[in-house]
């Protein structure tokens, strides 16, 4: 039967593509099913296109301090669509690199979202075709949370997930980032080195809570150099668009405050894409 593997693995990021390719590499017959682009929310949409935003950003910094290693550099400027367009193509390189591995590995690529189906052998339904396998593996990654009671909820336009983020529809004159993970501040690095006004909203005690606590107070004293301002133990109470850019309540030491800027950025975390798979 065409449609029988060994194993079917549901998710093409890096945790997917590579177990395909190590069970295809064991003998085993395997597809793998991605609903969006091979290479997952990692390649495209996380961790490799943000790391070229902030190289563009890096580089741009270290123009501005040319002087200090004895170099001359005047009127540097950045193309804010350039740096996007090239942060876009170093995803879809390695995008279309993850194909090339699928098709060299013999591995099935089936495009659409996948669904579990009970039965005495494991079938995955895609786009209303039936695929039985002996083994199913789910590696459907993640997605940004959102907090809509707080108004913690990306409408595309003037509050941005990563996503927007990553191709900002309009270039912002002030933003407010909420959460200060690796997401939040990867993006108030990135646009603080092009002169952003930015400024980070973080419910806990510090920024970058999930690492040491030395590497946190370093790194909150460098971005508070490079012109961030950064809130700690400060709670998100309400967040909407206006007709001029963003407003939020915030709530610090039992103080309200009202802060205002162009554009915010929700970075809360993320939540796990078990939904509809029939689990």
């Amino acid at each position: 039967m065409s449609n029988a593997f060994d194993v079917i693995v549901i998710g093409s990021g890096p945790g997917g593509y590579v177990t395909a390719i190590r069970a295809s590499q064991l003998g085993l017959k395997t597809a793998i099913v991605e609903r969006d682009k091979l290479g997952g929310i990692c390649l495209n949409w996380g961790c490799i296109p943000t790391k070229a935003l902030l190289r563009s950003a890096e580089v741009y910094r270290n123009f501005q301090h040319a002087k200090d290693y004895g170099l001359s550099a005047e009127g540097v400027k950045f193309d804010s669509a350039a740096v996007v367009k090239r942060s876009r193509g170093v995803a879809d390189r390695l995008s279309k690199g993850v194909g090339f591995l699928m098709k060299k590995h013999k591995i099935t690529v089936i495009e659409g979202e996948a669904r579990l189906e009970k039965s005495a052998t494991p079938k995955v339904i895609v786009k209303d075709a039936s695929y039985e396998a002996k083994h199913v593996i789910l590696a459907t990654g993640a997605r940004a949370r959102e907090i809509p009671a707080a108004g913690l909820k990306g409408d595309g336009k003037r509050i941005w997930t990563y996503r927007e983020a990553m191709t900002p529809p309009e270039w912002p004159e002030s933003l407010l980032v909420f959460g200060s993970g690796a997401i939040g501040i990867e993006f108030a690095s990135f646009y603080a080195a092009f002169g952003v006004k930015v400024t980070v909203v973080e419910l806990l005690d510090r920024i970058l809570p999930v690492e040491d606590e030395e590497i946190s107070a370093f790194a909150k004293k460098r971005f508070e150099k490079e012109g961030m301002k950064i809130l700690t133990s400060t709670e998100a109470k309400a967040l909407k668009a206006t007709d001029s850019g963003v407003e939020a309540q915030i709530v610090s030491n039992g103080k309200t405050e009202t802060l205002t800027a162009s554009h915010a950025i929700v970075a809360v975390g993320i939540a796990g894409n078990v939904e509809n798979l029939g689990l």
